[in-house]
Formats: C-alpha cells, sequence, structure tokens
C-alpha cells in the first residue's frame, strides 16, 4: 500500500458546535507551532477529519479562522485576569500571582509568540471582542479603594492605565525575548532570573499604584 499520501483523520459526523472547537483546536496548534502563515485550511480539515468546505462553512476564510482562534485565547486570558482582579485587595503577593497566570499563559501556550506575528502580519486587533479596557477599570476599581482605605489622594484612571499597559507589554515583550534581553543585559538569562525580573516588575508597579 502506498504511504505518499498524507494520512488524515477518518472523517465523523458531529454537530455544529463540536465542529468548531476541534478546528479551533486543531489550528490553534497550527498557530502556535509555525505561525499565522503556518495555517492551511486543507492540512486544519484533516487534522480534524472534516472536508475543507466545514472549516469555511464555519469560519469563511483563513483570516477569519486566525483571528478567532486569537480571540478565544486573550478571551481565557482576559476572563481569568478580571476574576482575579476583581478578588484582589491589592498586596504583593496577590498582583505577583496574576503576573505570573498571565505570563505562564503567553509563553506555555505559545500565544505571546502568536501575538507578535500576528502584530508583525499587521493583523487588526479593533474587532476582538477583549479589551484591555475592561483590565484598567478593573484595576482602577480596586486601585481607588486601596487608597481611600489609606487616605491617600485619588489618581486618574488615565494613570492606572498607563501601569496596565506597561505591565502588559513587560509580560508580551519578555515571553518571547525574556531569556534573550536578560543574558544581554548581562543577567543569567535563565528561568530564575525571569522570575526575578517579573518580581522587580511587581514591587515597580506597587510602588506607583501605592504611591504619594
Amino acid at each position: 500500500m502506498s504511504t505518499s499520501r498524507r494520512e488524515t483523520k477518518p472523517r465523523v459526523r458531529r454537530d455544529a458546535e463540536s465542529a468548531r472547537a476541534l478546528i479551533l483546536e486543531a489550528a490553534e496548534k497550527r498557530l502556535v507551532s509555525n505561525g499565522p502563515a503556518g495555517i492551511r485550511l486543507q492540512e486544519v480539515a484533516a487534522d480534524v477529519g472534516v472536508s475543507h468546505p466545514t472549516v469555511l462553512h464555519h469560519f469563511g476564510s483563513r483570516e477569519a479562522l486566525v483571528k478567532a482562534v486569537c480571540s478565544r485565547a486573550l478571551a481565557s486570558i482576559h476572563r481569568q485576569l478580571i476574576e482575579a482582579i476583581e478578588a484582589s485587595s491589592g498586596d504583593e503577593a496577590q498582583l505577583s500571582a496574576m503576573l505570573e497566570a498571565v505570563f505562564d499563559a503567553l509563553t506555555k501556550s505559545g500565544h505571546g509568540r502568536v501575538l507578535m506575528w500576528l502584530a508583525l502580519e499587521g493583523e487588526p486587533f479593533d474587532s476582538v471582542d477583549v479589551r484591555l479596557a475592561d483590565v484598567v477599570d478593573a484595576t482602577h476599581v480596586m486601585r481607588k479603594a486601596k487608597r481611600n482605605e489609606k487616605g491617600l489622594k485619588q489618581k486618574t484612571r488615565e494613570d492606572t492605565a498607563h501601569v496596565v499597559v506597561l505591565a502588559a507589554l513587560a509580560l508580551l515583550g519578555s515571553s518571547v525575548l525574556g531569556r534573550t534581553m536578560l543574558a544581554n543585559a548581562g543577567l543569567e538569562g535563565d528561568d530564575d532570573a525571569g522570575a526575578r525580573f517579573r518580581a522587580w516588575l511587581t514591587r515597580v508597579l506597587l510602588r506607583h499604584l501605592d504611591g504619594e
């Protein structure tokens, strides 16, 4: 028997929700491994065991599939972060845990690389239903309550937004380039060095959030 043809999963009937979820999972694996250019609808269809037209039926185009994969990943991170902020009193241990959770989501699943790839390809995210502004709003509510408790003067939402953007950029950049940049700066460039950087970042953010 010839083995020249690429083996594919046998096609089985699935309901629309199950088929869509399996297509997203298969596309995400290829996206993380190869970047947006590595997603080919025929190969994703073969991975799942559905036809190419089935993938098009659910997503319309390769570009829409890529955006749907990234949107799902961002939505998961976003939801967990909002819940953590709303349950937080803003102490150092809680902030550190939040930063570590976001960093792990960006690195272990490869989503940090995916976001970088999409940004370099000029992929707009204004239509993705995940807003950093929601994180800013939740953080600002927590910050206001904490500063009221301490009798400190309130800061503007814009100031809180700058803090959140700084943290997001630092975590995204370090998820892709952290080891290289730390080593280039004369630090060890290993997991421990990365953890020390994030601990330092936590203290910097807290000093600004809680400072006079």
